[in-house]
């Protein structure tokens, strides 16, 4: 098997009324129980890597460890480029046989955007990879990128459907109210917001900063288009928890191969849940 395009697979779950729950990986562990998890449950799933997560695993071990993963269990993944800034950057990786890319100018002026994922997408279009792209701007932390609340600002409809036309991108990442990393209090999504932008758009929409948003705000989302999810954070506190768990219980451990266990399992019932609250299983 090999590394494929999340185009499809999104177009699937608009059209069928699910999302796909998106994964950010870091290690070995994190594809393991993503893969195992997704074959068990039947589910498609996107494997997702910030620019942070390529530096520190390295972009040729974690190409070769997806695709093993996606032999082993005779499914297709996507291993998806996330919260990417720069054209080389992307351009080197997807030449390396990545075929989904998440191009964040966010941080930039409109126009400014619009120009950097247009360069994006004429370059990713031509090896049949997928591009998302984000307007508006989260708040929180997500790999090294911070953002304060007082600098994020939602999606305006309107200026969607100027930036979907004018870029060609495959998927749009929207802001209505949720953030990277963990929730200080109850979020609150703007789901008037949301319901515009679909009835405005044709494309799938995705949902950032997922971890932490009640079950019932996440299938709402799915219901007014969202149709990709992302979970980051909630596997990061599941897998460390976990451990530390395990070296409190034994002080004296030193074998990877034991105490990395019960954070796999752990992360295992994360993922268990997600593509449950998604409704994606079942769906290969």
């Amino acid at each position: 098997m090999y590394l494929i395009s999340s185009k499809n697979m999104l177009l699937k779950a608009q059209k069928e009324g699910y999302a796909v729950p998106a994964f950010n990986i870091h290690n070995l562990e994190t594809v393991q129980v993503i893969a195992e998890t997704a074959a068990e449950m039947q589910s498609p799933v996107i494997m997702a890597g910030t620019p942070g997560t390529f530096t520190y695993a390295g972009l040729s071990y974690l190409i070769s460890i997806c695709q093993d993963a996606a032999a082993l269990h005779n499914l297709p993944f996507a291993l998806h480029l996330d919260h990417h800034e720069k054209l080389s950057d992307i351009q080197t990786k997807v030449s390396a046989g990545i075929r989904s890319a998440m191009v964040d100018g966010s941080h930039h002026p409109f126009e400014e955007n619009i120009a950097l994922v247009s360069q994006v997408v004429k370059f990713c279009h031509r090896y049949d990879t997928s591009v998302e792209a984000e307007l508006g701007r989260l708040g929180g932390r997500e790999d090294d990128l911070v953002v304060d609340a007082k600098d994020s600002f939602f999606t305006d409809p309107h200026s969607a459907v100027e930036f979907v036309k004018k870029t060609n991108i495959d998927s749009l990442a929207v802001a209505i109210g949720s953030a990277h990393g963990l929730y200080h209090g109850e979020p609150k999504l703007d789901f008037e917001r949301l319901a515009q932008i679909q009835s405005k758009l044709d494309i799938p929409l995705v949902l950032h900063g997922a971890s932490g948003i009640p079950e019932n705000m996440v299938r709402r989302s799915i219901e007014l288009g969202i149709c990709k999810v992302n979970v980051a954070t909630e596997l990061k506190i599941a897998f460390s928890d976990a451990v530390k768990a395990y070296f409190n219980e034994n002080p004296d451990a030193n074998d990877p191969r034991y105490y990395m266990t019960p954070g796999k399992a752990a992360m295992k019932k994360v993922v268990e849940e997600k593509i449950r609250i998604c409704g994606s299983a079942g769906q290969l």
